[in-house]
């Protein structure tokens, strides 16, 4: 059974930072890719950084680059989010998702298969 666990939301200002963890059962981390996607009311699925977990080759949306930073741990099969510099236009609710496809082209939710449950950010 697949699972991922999310962890790191929370409530900060603007110019803050948050770290975010998406620990996955092993079958959906290695040799997978795993990226976050973020939810603002209202609006659609954003992907915002995505990590090849067999060579750690990383993909960042426009949107977050210079900001967030996608890395991993093999030992705990746990792919972190590191947002620095937040703004209100971070605030979302940030997805971790599994066993998906992306290329440089950019995220599309549709190509992963398996969804954490969801944690909030919030920047005011």
């Amino acid at each position: 059974h697949v699972q991922l666990v999310e962890s790191g939301g929370g409530s900060v200002q603007a110019g803050g930072s948050l770290k975010l963890s998406c620990t996955a059962s092993a079958s959906a981390y290695h040799d997978n890719s795993m990226a976050w996607f973020r939810q603002a009311p209202g609006e659609d699925r954003e992907g915002v950084a995505a990590i090849y977990t067999a060579d750690g080759t990383t993909y960042y949306a426009d949107s977050v680059k210079g900001r967030f930073t996608i890395s991993q741990d093999n030992a705990k099969n746990t792919v972190y989010l590191q947002m620095n510099n937040l703004q209100p236009e971070d605030t979302a609710m940030y997805y971790c998702a599994a066993e998906g496809t992306w290329s440089t082209y950019g995220l599309v939710p549709g190509d992963f298969g398996t969804w954490g449950q969801g944690t909030q950010v919030t920047v005011s």
